[in-house]
């Protein structure tokens, strides 16, 4: 039995056999009684393949038994200390290099497995330490850019070195963010310039300049990914969106010409270097570029929403673990003769916390799925992921420290330092008002441009 669809091809009948057997999964799952339901380290997970648990929980002892330890420790240094050669700070390099989590590894797996792996790798990392995790994901960047682009000798030049992501400078921090100037910016008003600038000649670049000191490992990095405005010497200093010519490259950072300021002093992500570079008539090979004038903002907009995704799934990881703290602690601390977790409210405020717990990851991991295997994503998408992810965050580890009560404000317990690295994400990697405003930006656009709503 069969019915005949639009297009001229038969469908099986809801009720027939062969709709019966081709489409099970669209039946009720019974059971025989009612049992706890199936429940893993990420929450209400559908099953783990072999090789997806194993990476799960290699990650998972490397965040518990190195991260944390490490983090609590660095936490209570002050910047200077934090990135001395005595600092624990570099262990968790070495350490995290024995996981062999190599890129290239994990793309070998289908590509939709490849995206929970990556989610489930930045979720533990997470869990473990945000300033951590935040850092090791910035030490690989210049790496991977090279490998994007191809060329061998920044690949060479990046291997076993901790890298940073240098793109915000002091008098250009969310200005970095617009990509539509014409649009987004004062009417009349060229746009910004910052405070870092290239000279691009036949077969030298000359920095000259300064990076904010927001730049995650500016503080520890041999290598960076630099992004900067760009004179060609050829008197256009604008395109034709209004956006000031850029350079971006891989270099070195022991050149001559390079120092830095000191180690951001910071209430959270302690364990995270920051600080700022500064670069005096530094002479980098051209041949170090990896997008040149007309290249350069899409080669931007693709880095950026290619690690913007990391901050999403890093803060699905600390609201996870403020959640987990507080549900353990809820089973010990007693209220009125009763544990507060015999407490109905309790029990409400609880869910109401694992629920955004839940929402965080299902945004992030779609939002890391759209960047990765979307034949176009876009930078202001992927923000806007980080923007719901950090702000549930916040909210679930002020919860947790509303329940810890006055517990919740000693160093002695846990809760503090993450409401505090959680307060750090809704300003890093973009302020999240601002990243709103874009997204609504980019809805503007695509109404206009595409016809996006509008069938």
């Amino acid at each position: 039995m069969s019915a005949e669809l639009p297009d001229g091809t038969l469908a099986s009948h809801p009720h027939s056999r062969a709709h019966r057997e081709n489409w099970r999964h669209d039946m009720i799952n019974l059971h025989d009684n009612v049992k706890l339901p199936a429940v893993g380290m990420t929450g209400f997970e559908t099953p783990l393949t072999e090789e997806e648990a194993a990476i799960q929980q290699s990650v998972h002892r490397f965040a518990r038994d190195v991260m944390r330890p490490i983090s609590q420790e660095l936490d209570r240094m002050t910047a200077e200390q934090v990135v001395a050669p005595t600092s624990p700070y570099w262990t968790v390099f070495s350490e995290f290099a024995k996981l062999d989590l190599d890129p290239a590894l994990i793309a070998q797996f289908p590509p939709e497995t490849a995206v929970r792996i990556e989610s489930l790798i930045g979720e533990e990392l997470g869990w473990g330490d945000s300033g951590l995790a935040v850092s090791l994901g910035a030490a690989g960047f210049p790496l991977q850019m090279a490998q994007a682009v191809g060329n061998k000798e920044l690949v060479e030049i990046s291997m076993g070195k901790i890298g940073c992501w240098i793109v915000t400078q002091p008098d250009k921090g969310s200005d970095i963010t617009t990509l539509y100037p014409k649009q987004d910016g004062a009417p009349g008003v060229p746009f910004n310039r910052g405070n870092l600038l290239a000279k691009v000649g036949a077969d030298e670049i000359v920095i000259n300049g300064q990076c904010s000191s927001w730049v995650s490992n500016g503080a520890s990095a041999q290598v960076a990914l630099v992004y900067m405005n760009a004179d060609y010497g050829d008197g256009e200093l604008y395109d034709g969106e209004g956006r000031p010519h850029g350079v971006a490259m891989v270099m070195p950072l022991d050149l001559p010409g390079v120092s830095r300021g000191k180690p951001l002093d910071k209430i959270g992500q302690r364990a995270l270097p920051q600080g700022e570079i500064y670069f005096d008539n530094v002479k980098v090979p051209k041949r170090f570029a990896v997008a040149l004038k007309d290249d350069y903002y899409g080669n931007f907009a693709s880095a950026w929403s290619f690690a913007g995704t990391h901050m999403s799934q890093v803060f699905t990881g600390v609201a996870r673990a403020a959640f987990e703290h507080a549900l353990a602690y809820c089973h010990d601390r007693k209220q009125s003769g009763a544990r507060l977790i015999d407490h109905q409210l309790t029990r409400f405020r609880l869910g109401d916390m694992l629920r955004r717990v839940e929402l965080a990851r299902s945004v992030a991991r779609r939002s890391l799925a759209y960047a990765r295997l979307s034949p176009r994503s876009h930078p202001y998408a992927t923000a806007s992921a980080k923007v719901t992810v950090t702000e549930e965050a916040m909210k679930v580890t002020s919860e947790a420290l509303q329940l810890f009560g006055g517990f919740g404000t000693s160093r002695e317990y846990p809760i503090e330092k993450l409401f505090r690295d959680a307060r750090a994400a809704l300003i890093e990697d973009g302020e999240n008002n601002v990243l709103t405003m874009r997204l609504g930006l980019l809805a503007h656009r695509l109404f206009d441009d595409e016809g996006w709503t509008q069938n």
